[in-house]
């Protein structure tokens, strides 16, 4: 008898290899210098894009899926999240996303892990996956969080690929996180201004390879990677804070990404001067903190307006609801900004601002056939992804929570429904 395991292994199937396919006449949105295009082809070789036109033939041997002029996208990025270093929430032993070595937050210095780096702690197989899978989620931002006995510093992560395997970290993806504002405060002494001046002492000690207690040696070698270009991902709300972000990254050769950004429009004008993007929630709209008091349902749009790159990136519970991104994008649609800078929002922009985008976010020759059938409108709530596609191969439409929904909607049995399987 067949029985609903933990977590359902559904999830963890390994990915089997590349194949073809020939999707017809769906209406394609391509991410990309194309736009939409209506009643198109898309042909699917060794997992990559071959050909996106009108009437192409189905080679030999090639799987064939008639669209009907349903909308076809690329896989979507769910944002910056625990996928896979977070199970249940409630349960730390399943929760890897944070360092709390046991140092007191008030403490005079102390010592920062940049080092740390949750890629290891990665788990394809986490039914939190299988969940958002299924809802057209095919990579996400693996990213650190800060916690009392850590640093708002708070480690590395990368992209990762979202259809089992375990070499799941996509190629030049990897980023530092910085958490500042006010919720970071109680790190750095009780003030924000103790956040800059720590980050000065972290880039001092990283520059120079002197101990000063703040950061270890592997600390300062990590540190000092980043100073050479890397990509830095600020949390970060205020406009102040943002401004300073962007002048700390240039005072010191940092690639900065801005994360929540709430009042981000403020300075729309300074982002796109330091051709800087923001992955920002559009759905705070109300003054949730003093950091935030600006907030606006209008502000993918005005930032869009002002030339700035935008991506979307959930706050709250963004791991396990990483499939709501899109409603995100939709709610910025709803107020201002263009449908397809929403689905750029999703795919293009996020892949770009992670270094992916040469194979991953369009749906154009040469990129890597992640792509998504739906029954409507992307962007709107009550649309469902049909099929998922890695490398071309179609993805199990099952998670745990279909298993849960087939079990107890089937007709009641001899034995109680959590006896029985499918």
């Amino acid at each position: 008898m067949k029985r609903l395991l933990v977590c359902l292994v559904l999830a963890a199937a390994l990915p089997a290899a590349a194949q073809d396919l020939l999707i017809r006449d769906a209406t394609v949105h391509t991410a990309g210098a194309r736009g939409t295009l209506k009643n198109h082809d898309v042909l699917v070789q060794g997992g990559v894009v071959r050909q996106v036109g009108t009437g192409l033939a189905a080679p030999a041997g090639v799987t064939v899926v008639e669209a009907k002029g349903r909308p076809l996208t690329p896989g979507l990025f769910g944002g910056l999240t625990g996928l896979g270093i977070e199970e249940v929430s409630g349960e730390s032993a399943t929760v890897d996303h944070t360092l709390a070595l046991g140092v007191p937050p008030n403490a005079h210095e102390p010592t920062w892990r940049p080092e740390f780096d949750v890629d290891v702690a990665f788990n394809p197989h986490s039914a939190a996956i299988g969940v958002n899978r299924v809802e057209g989620i095919t990579f996400t931002v693996l990213s650190p969080s800060s916690t009392v006995g850590g640093s708002f510093v708070a480690g590395q992560g990368s992209a990762v690929v979202l259809d089992g395997r375990y070499d799941a970290a996509l190629g030049n993806s990897r980023s530092l996180f910085v958490n500042l504002g006010g919720g970071a405060s109680p790190l750095s002494g009780g003030s924000r201004a103790g956040q800059w001046m720590l980050l000065e002492q972290a880039v001092a000690e990283a520059r120079s390879g002197a101990d000063d207690g703040l950061l270890t040696r592997a600390g300062r070698a990590a540190l000092q990677r980043y100073l050479a270009g890397g990509r830095v991902v600020f949390q970060v709300d205020r406009a102040a804070d943002i401004r300073q972000a962007l002048a700390f990254s240039k005072k010191h050769g940092l690639k900065p990404v801005i994360a929540g950004g709430a009042e981000a429009w403020k300075v729309a004008a300074e982002l796109k001067a330091a051709n800087v993007p923001v992955l920002l929630d559009a759905l705070v709209n109300l003054p949730s903190s003093f950091d935030a008091l600006g907030s606006s349902l209008e502000n993918a749009a005005r930032l869009h307006r002002a030339g700035v790159s935008v991506g979307f990136s959930q706050s709250g519970d963004a791991t396990h609801n990483a499939r709501k991104v899109r409603q995100l994008a939709g709610v910025a649609v709803a107020n201002g900004l263009p449908w397809e800078a929403g689905l750029a929002g999703l795919t293009a922009v996020p892949a770009q601002v992670f270094g992916v985008s040469a194979q991953r976010g369009r749906i154009e020759p040469g990129q890597v056939a992640d792509l998504v059938l739906w029954s409507g409108d992307p962007l709107e709530v009550n649309t469902v992804a049909e099929q998922v596609w890695f490398d071309g191969r179609a993805a199990d439409m099952r998670s745990r929570q279909t298993e849960l929904r087939d079990r107890y909607l089937a007709p009641k049995g001899s034995l109680p429904r959590a006896y029985s399987g499918r």
